[in-house]
């Protein structure tokens, strides 16, 4: 199981699943991480937490800890 937190920087992905519960599962979605979802990522803070997706046209910083939950192929 390969996770956004391990893409590269420039890698353009897909979201098979989202793991977690409740709240954080539902905060996940809102920002429009869903499966079927597209998407690329552009960079990393100096410390490598958070980083920088984009997604559905608009980017979105994401913390390490949220992007271990979001599967990718």
């Amino acid at each position: 199981m390969k996770t956004l937190r391990e893409a590269k920087i420039g890698d353009t992905v897909r979201i098979i699943k989202l793991h977690g519960e409740g709240a954080v599962k539902r905060r996940i979605m809102d920002m429009g991480l869903t499966k079927g979802t597209e998407v690329r990522i552009c960079k990393t803070a100096p410390l490598g937490d958070p980083i920088e997706i984009t997604v559905r046209g608009y980017e979105l910083s994401l913390r390490k800890a949220d992007a271990e939950m979001v599967e990718i192929a």
